[in-house]
């Protein structure tokens, strides 16, 4: 009975390898398949930095007209009410 566990052990261990080992291979060919020369990767990384930021800043703006939306709900409440007025007053002075 030991012996069977320690060659099931032995062929799981050399599956779990052997699928190691291609898994590594498919991925060593795709990255050389699609990054052929480094000229070619530092534009890919290039553009997708530009895209990344004006996506950032894009996403920002709308997050915060958002919240800003969402805040100018709540003018009526006292306490905080002030406060809010006083961040509309703030953003409606910077348009003019």
């Amino acid at each position: 009975m030991a012996k069977k566990s320690i060659a099931k052990k032995a062929a799981d261990q050399f599956k779990t390898d052997n699928e190691r080992g291609s898994r590594l291979a498919l991925i060593e060919d795709l990255f050389y398949d699609f990054n052929r020369n480094r000229v070619e990767v530092y534009k890919m990384n290039f553009i997708r930095g530009i895209f990344f930021g004006l996506g950032s800043i894009l996403g920002g703006t709308v997050v915060i007209a958002l919240l800003a939306w969402i805040l100018s709900f709540f003018v009526e409440i006292p306490g905080i009410g002030d406060s809010i007025q006083q961040v509309q007053d703030s953003i409606q002075s910077d348009k003019k």
